[in-house]
């Protein structure tokens, strides 16, 4: 009857139960694993586990990142130090032309006003010495005269439009930087040192002397001079 027993399949594994402590595997249970991994079956074992690179591409990015921030920031400051000296360079020549621009429109005035100034004095001495007259002279005379005035108190007006301003005088104390004296008086009324008459108009250009006034000063008293003596 041994022909109707079924034969073993090759594929099982045999159980065998053990007592005491685990005994080394069998080659039968050895060659039971054989054949499984020969048809085919896999063994499970521990998936392994892929380590990367700390950071990866993100970090490589993020390291990318900042160096270009850090190239655009050292751009933009050396572009705002450029900006700012051609600002201040701009504002320098600015300053520059401004001042020569003044300076040329003050020559050309003061050089004006030098050859003016003769005419400006001899029409007011020509008016001063008229003016002794005007009661003794006709009314059309008078007209004429006033007409005169008028000239030069405009006249007087143009030059002040340019900056050009008389030098105070009579009863000023002398100074040498604005006036020339051409003769002393001994005087009662004024302390010594004092301008008691202006015989030519002097005048300025802003801080610039176009030419000194020409004045009487006032002496100390002879009187006084002889006792202190």
């Amino acid at each position: 009857m041994a022909s109707d027993r079924k034969p073993t399949s090759s594929n099982s594994i045999p159980i065998r139960f053990l007592d005491g402590e685990d005994s080394p595997v069998s080659d039968q249970e050895t060659n039971g694993a054989d054949d499984l991994e020969m048809n085919g079956a896999e063994v499970s074992e521990e998936p392994e586990v892929q380590e990367t690179p700390h950071g990866g591409p993100d970090l490589a990015e993020l390291v990318a990142s900042r160096a270009e921030l850090k190239r655009l920031q050292t751009a933009l400051s050396e572009a705002q130090d450029v900006l700012a000296r051609r600002q201040a360079d701009f504002e320098n020549y600015r300053k520059r032309i401004e001042r020569e621009r003044q300076e040329m429109h003050n020559r050309v005035v003061a050089d004006v006003a030098r050859k003016l100034l003769p005419v400006v004095d001899n029409l007011t001495r020509a008016l001063d010495a008229e003016r002794s007259l005007e009661a003794s002279e006709s009314p059309e005379f008078r007209h004429f005269l006033h007409g005169v005035e008028l000239i030069s108190k405009q006249l007087n007006e143009v030059l002040e439009s340019f900056g050009i301003q008389a030098i105070p005088s009579v009863g000023e104390r002398f100074d040498p930087h604005v006036h020339e004296a051409v003769v002393s008086e001994p005087s009662d009324e004024y302390e010594p040192d004092t301008v008691i008459e202006e015989m030519s108009r002097g005048y300025r250009l802003g801080d610039r002397l176009l030419r000194p006034a020409m004045v009487k000063v006032a002496a100390r008293p002879r009187e006084t001079s002889t006792e202190n003596s």
